[in-house]
């Protein structure tokens, strides 16, 4: 599940030059499996759950390549290290706690190995990078000839996203005079610890040109699953009686009616809950908090829709966002809405941004348009990589 605090952004360096891949296009934009090497590294994180936003850093002589990019690009420095500020200065102060920075000739990058690093990330490390252990022999060597041995114990073949505290890397970047062999280099220059996890061998960059085929045939063994996205969708209806508020979407307003119910009539929540249920093919609320059983009487409806949450996460979804719009003449939603998203978003650990709260009315018809209840009508997106 997303913690609300936690929001990840991905830069992608596809500013290189690649002469080592041999003649012809930067190797980021030559093809590779039925895409472009840069298609596919973007790809990963385009589509994995817990990275909020993505960007390139492309060189500005690739412009007839970068058009038809999914996401946002900026220009490239003259060295990787510029290229990767850039890339932090165009997030800087839109709100991110993180970021993964990767090559893009790495395309074979797995969602388990993000996974991996936000989850090294999130647990406290001001740093994570995946790495392989280097199990081959080791020799010193000079004109063709060994010279020596090199001891592997405690040696790593390092590879990217490397992730870091968004602030951190970013001040540790902007300190350093250049020319550091990666981010990890970087950040330790800065004093920062930087976690190790499980690389992968699928996660090779492509260098020479003998590359292009190695990763081409791991990418033709290990097709990406298609993703299981589901939609769910919830409808809700509470009729008025006596009270002076009502409790919608967690945030009580004052109104000279309230909602009847067994809880406590959160409308909206109730919907929001159902679309998740729905999503999972769970039945809805009745099922799991049946109301003819008391122990549920004036329940706070967050608890229903934490256990849809819950329910969701043991299943191995994440919740991508949801939409809700609540159907009344009064009260007036509007000047409550961002509080109805934050507290939504707080129950379910999603950013404000992934959970839409509106109104309409019915243009006083029917039940609503009469002021006699409250209807909702909500959906939920649920992914599993």
């Amino acid at each position: 599940m997303t913690n609300s605090a936690f929001k990840t952004a991905a830069v992608i360096v596809a500013a290189g030059r690649g002469t080592r891949a041999g003649a012809g296009l930067p190797k980021q934009w030559r093809p590779l499996a039925g895409q472009r090497v840069a298609d596919h590294a973007i790809a990963a994180f385009v589509t994995h759950p817990r990275v909020d936003h993505v960007l390139a850093v492309v060189h500005p002589d690739d412009t007839t390549h970068t058009n038809n990019l999914s996401i946002p690009t900026v220009t490239g420095g003259d060295t990787r290290d510029a290229s990767v500020l850039a890339g932090l200065n165009a997030l800087d102060a839109q709100g991110f706690s993180h970021v993964l920075i990767h090559d893009v000739a790495r395309a074979g990058i797995d969602a388990a190995t993000i996974d991996a690093i936000l989850d090294a990330l999130q647990t406290g490390a001001n740093g994570a990078a995946p790495a392989l252990p280097v199990t081959d022999a080791l020799w010193r060597g000079e004109n063709g000839v060994v010279t020596g041995t090199q001891n592997r114990d405690g040696l790593f073949r390092a590879q990217t996203p490397q992730g870091f505290a968004f602030d951190a890397i970013l001040a540790a970047h902007r300190a350093h005079p250049g020319n550091a062999a990666d981010d990890v280099e970087l950040a330790r220059a800065a004093g920062l610890d930087v976690a190790i996890v499980a690389g992968n061998e699928r996660n090779l960059k492509i260098t020479t040109p003998d590359d292009f085929a190695r990763l081409e045939q791991h990418l033709q063994n290990h097709r990406r699953a298609p993703m299981d996205i589901r939609l769910g969708n919830g409808y809700d209806v509470h009729a008025f009686e006596d009270g002076d508020h009502v409790i919608l979407c967690g945030v009580k307003i004052p109104h000279s009616k309230a909602l009847k119910g067994h809880s406590d009539a959160d409308v909206g929540m109730h919907a929001v809950t159902d679309a998740i249920y729905g999503a999972m093919a769970e039945g809805d609320i009745g099922r799991h908090f049946p109301p003819s059983e008391a122990e549920w009487k004036d329940m706070d409806s967050a608890v229903f829709l934490k256990h849809a949450v819950d329910l969701a996460t043991s299943k191995g979804f994440t919740i991508s966002n949801v939409d809700c719009t609540l159907i009344c003449e009064r009260p007036k939603v509007g000047p409550h809405a961002s509080a109805m998203m934050v507290r939504m978003g707080e129950i379910m650990g999603l950013m404000s941004d992934r959970v839409s709260i509106k109104a309409t009315t019915s243009e006083k018809l029917g039940f609503t348009g009469r002021e006699e209840g409250i209807a909702a009508i909500a959906t939920a997106t649920l992914v599993k990589p």
